[in-house]
């Protein structure tokens, strides 16, 4: 479930917490619970996966089942709907991507333990390993994976997971759903990436199962590229310029 608020209204509801914060003595518990309680009662249906105190005075990171981060006042009263943004002397830090970018590592994490990626594994020693989310008949996923042998070559392990943006039931996911269950998926994916047919299959595959995980984590097109930290790099990158962004040249 997804929460939406005027722009303006975030601006206020931040000018709002400044006067709210409660004693130092207040259990946590007792804190966590009555926002539970309180956001639970606003948007019935809500599910909050995780709750914890934010690097700010008297604010409380909530993260809901759909992934969205959002943020209360200990006493429940308010509701902020946006990035928060940390003013330094230097300028300023996104203390709510940086939770995305952990948040998302994470969860990649956990379905990575289920296995079922297509892997293009570096040659000669491994210096990086990136997640793509990618799409069969999407015209920059096949540029990037035209560069797969270089990436490989630069020593950058590529998973692909699948993201047939067209979503589930489409000829796209059929596709998806064939290379997967090939004989040879890795032969499959480089066949249908260079536009030629790769024969119909069918069989139990994760394929719908990695298309809800980057909506999850935040992937609205393809390719999306998912660094070891977490950080999401959406759009087609070149191989040489990816292995920069990555230490690597």
């Amino acid at each position: 479930m997804f929460f939406s608020m005027p722009v303006i209204s975030r601006f206020i509801a931040v000018a709002l917490f400044s006067g709210l914060l409660l004693p130092a003595f207040v259990a946590a518990a007792d804190i966590e619970e009555r926002i539970t309680q309180r956001l639970q009662t606003a948007v019935p249906g809500l599910q909050i996966e995780s709750m914890a105190p934010a690097n700010a005075p008297g604010i409380y990171e909530v993260r809901t089942n759909s992934g969205q981060i959002v943020y209360a006042t200990e006493d429940a009263e308010y509701l902020f709907i946006g990035d928060l943004v940390k003013l330094e002397s230097a300028g300023y830090v996104n203390l709510t991507e940086q939770a995305r970018t952990s948040q998302r590592r994470q969860t990649i994490n956990e379905q990575a333990k289920n296995g079922g990626l297509i892997q293009f594994a570096a040659k000669g020693e491994q210096k990086a390993v990136i997640d793509v989310f990618t799409d069969i008949d999407c015209g920059y996923c096949r540029k990037l994976h035209g560069e797969m042998d270089e990436l490989n070559k630069l020593g950058i392990t590529v998973n692909y997971f699948g993201f047939p943006r067209s979503g589930p039931g489409t000829e796209s996911f059929r596709k998806y759903v064939s290379v997967w269950c090939a004989k040879d998926p890795q032969a499959a994916m480089n066949k249908a990436k260079s536009g030629g047919a790769v024969p119909s299959a069918n069989c139990a595959n994760p394929v719908a199962e990695q298309y809800n995980l980057g909506r999850l984590v935040g992937v609205t097109g393809t390719p999306a590229i998912v660094l070891e930290d977490g950080t999401l790099m959406p759009g087609y990158v070149p191989a040489k310029t990816l292995a920069r962004s990555l230490g690597i040249l």
